[in-house]
């Protein structure tokens, strides 16, 4: 007897769900596009599809200035040093200053104050680095709210769905397992979406700091670069 409950039950909760995916289903086919099943996570899916188009288009957005930052010729401080050894100063100065790199306006920076003490053409360039930093880090606080908040919405949008589901329990008094199989699975889309947006951009601001660090060790080479040339004697 046990059994034979147990067994009605297990299909009595497989016609509730199948029931609620062909609900969903629009066109029939039998099966759950990316679509539909999305639109089963409810209103919350909206807000957590903004912030996946949030985090894409600024993650692009970086990659694209973070490589720009990063394109730097590499004979760049030999074209330096060849003119700052010669005497030639201003030609080493509009040489730095028509390029446009992080790197370019540090040595540009050292250029203009050549000829004072050691200690403040550093902190000069020193300063112009830390502002070329953080022009490079811009925007990257956003993909860190992405992948904290996303997780959270999509658990608020499960939450959400459990307190409805539960209240319309208390209010028809039909409380079966039956029940609540037909539509429970349906309130974890949101969690699962919000998980996947979370690592997405979590994965994407690990990725866009790693290219800035790339892009800062190059400018710390070339300001010591640059100091040593300032140490040789000229022509």
């Amino acid at each position: 007897m046990i059994h034979l409950l147990q067994t009605d039950t297990l299909k009595q909760i497989a016609s509730n769900v199948n029931n609620a995916i062909s609900h969903a289903d629009k066109n029939g086919d039998g099966s759950l596009s990316l679509g539909e099943l999305l639109s089963m996570g409810g209103w919350l899916m909206y807000p957590l599809i903004g912030l996946l188009l949030v985090a894409i288009f600024f993650f692009v957005e970086r990659l694209i200035a973070i490589r720009k930052a990063g394109n730097i010729d590499p004979n760049f401080m030999n074209h330096i040093r060849d003119h700052i050894v010669n005497g030639n100063v201003s030609a080493a100065r509009s040489f730095a200053k028509n390029t446009n790199n992080p790197v370019a306006r540090i040595i540009d920076k050292g250029i203009q104050r050549i000829g004072k003490p050691i200690d403040i053409i550093e902190d000069s360039m020193e300063n112009v680095g830390k502002l070329e930093l953080y022009n490079l880090e811009r925007n990257l606080s956003v993909l860190s709210l992405v992948y904290g908040i996303a997780p959270m919405l999509g658990f608020l949008g499960t939450i959400i769905g459990m307190l409805q589901l539960f209240y319309s329990i208390s209010a028809t008094g039909e409380f079966t397992a039956a029940s609540i199989a037909g539509g429970i699975y349906t309130k974890m889309i949101t969690s699962a979406a919000g998980l996947i947006i979370g690592m997405l951009a979590y994965i994407g601001y690990n990725f866009l700091n790693s290219q800035i660090a790339k892009v800062t060790n190059k400018m710390e080479a070339s300001a010591a670069e640059f100091m040593d040339v300032l140490q040789e004697p000229t022509r």
